[in-house]
């Protein structure tokens, strides 16, 4: 159980007090055989984004409890600029929900394109490493609140996932 911190007193937070925006161009090092990006190369800078955008809401280490599926549409080429945004959608107790969008271009056609999104988990911790209460999300808006009350609908489904995994896991050891 988490225990009360300074933090679940200090004032709530909107979600642009935590947007981040990221951008990378895509080198030969990022990418495989196709000259295309790997993957999880993608993944970790989604990762990154999120990471920076619960910390800033947190205001503590925020660590990654699980991404929700993961979807590549369409390669981003050696060359092309890839932007990452990343906001808050839903605030628990000790945990946020931050969705993460990631674009890229092709900045010699001037051509803009979506390539993914992803939602992540991340539990907020305190110096001793025990999950600590974040502050409240102020949701504005239409967008926001729906934003928000979708994510609740997919923590349900997340605890009850867990909840399956660690039951199958226990019985594949015993």
């Amino acid at each position: 159980m988490a225990r009360t911190s300074v933090k679940s007193r200090e004032k709530a937070r909107s979600v642009d007090d935590s947007k981040v925006t990221m951008t990378e161009i895509v080198l030969p090092q990022h990418t495989n055989a196709l000259g295309t990006v790997f993957g999880g190369t993608v993944m970790s800078w989604i990762d990154v984004a999120a990471s920076v955008a619960a910390q800033r809401h947190a205001g503590s280490i925020c660590v990654t409890a699980s991404i929700d599926e993961l979807h590549f549409l369409k390669g981003v080429k050696q060359g092309e600029i890839v932007t990452i945004e990343a906001n808050l959608t839903c605030v628990n107790n000790t945990s946020c929900e931050v969705m993460v969008v990631v674009s890229a271009e092709n900045p010699i056609k001037r051509t803009k394109f979506y390539t993914t999104k992803a939602l992540l988990t991340f539990v907020s911790l305190d110096s001793k490493g025990v999950p600590t209460p974040m502050p409240p999300l102020i949701t504005e808006g239409a967008k926001q609140k729906t934003l928000e009350k979708q994510a609740k609908i997919r923590r349900d489904h997340r605890k009850k996932l867990k909840a399956a995994l660690l039951k199958e896991s226990k019985e594949l050891l015993s």
